[in-house]
């Protein structure tokens, strides 16, 4: 499945928007972190088999295989493909294979894995029956008793980020939020990448709904930055040690709050086949 099938807004997004480097920046990288941390809390001890689907640059599937992971990335950007490539040629244990690909469409065989990422394509899905096909896929290759950990953008996400980045009073910038507010649907028509792209934003309920809906169990629904990507000199807090692992452990405590979901820039919902 090459990347003519998904949506070429988004590819063009990608292929033009340094996604590598904008996890290693600002509040992103609590973002990187607590992703990270998600997974491996939950996940069992190496060795075994991890599908990273749209898995970007190759950030996480590069930390799994340093861990003794056998990772499989697909993503439906070659430019994330070639970075992967070239990220994990950079280390001794390597992702074990990177391709170009569609989260509704997976090349791999039935209960082949033990764990499937999906941290990117249900921001893109904008269509909820390919939301559903896209956990079946992943409900389909993995084992008994596998898991699948899908993050989602929230509803809000755009509400607090305008107003904490400072461009909430743009006026081509309304539209695009009020939208957002009303159904969640992300369209970007101004040209100004800031915005980001096609994309759907989920209330938490409905991305649990939507692991259940593709046979899941949910385990969790957990908040990935908590309010930590609103505080004020985010980097300068980051770089200190002290004040990071306060930061860290403030939000463990209020990750599964439910009136501090929606406030997170990304959800996380850990299903289980």
């Amino acid at each position: 499945m090459t990347n003519e099938s998904f949506d070429p807004e988004v590819v063009r997004h990608y292929e033009q928007v340094d996604e590598d480097s904008r996890l290693q920046q600002g509040a992103s990288q609590l973002e990187l972190a607590r992703t990270q941390e998600l997974i491996l809390r939950a996940i069992k001890p190496a060795p075994a088999a991890v599908l990273d689907v749209g898995g970007g640059s190759g950030i996480y599937s590069a930390g799994l295989a340093s861990l003794g992971y056998e990772v499989h990335l697909v993503d439906p950007v070659p430019r994330h493909v070639d970075q992967a490539r070239n990220r994990s040629a950079r280390q001794q244990k390597q992702i074990a294979s990177m391709r170009v690909g569609d989260a509704r469409h997976l090349e791999e065989s039935a209960s082949s894995m033990d764990v499937v990422l999906l941290l990117g394509p249900l921001y893109h899905l904008t269509e909820r029956k390919d939301r559903i096909t896209s956990l079946r896929e992943a409900f389909r290759v993995l084992r008994p008793g596998g898991l699948v950990f899908a993050a989602a953008i929230s509803h809000f996400a755009s509400l607090f980020d305008s107003l904490r980045s400072g461009f909430f009073e743009d006026p081509l910038f309304a539209p695009i939020l009020d939208r957002d507010l009303a159904d969640g649907q992300h369209r970007n028509p101004t040209g100004n990448p800031q915005y980001f792209t096609t994309a759907f934003f989920h209330r938490p309920g409905e991305l649990s709904r939507e692991l259940i809906a593709a046979g899941f169990r949910v385990e969790e629904v957990a908040a990935i930055e908590g309010p930590g990507w609103l505080a004020k000199d985010f980097d300068n807090l980051w770089t200190d040690q002290a004040l990071r692992a306060r930061l860290l452990e403030s939000i463990r405590m209020v990750e599964h709050e439910p009136s501090i979901l929606g406030a997170s820039a990304h959800i996380m919902a850990v299903g289980r086949k």
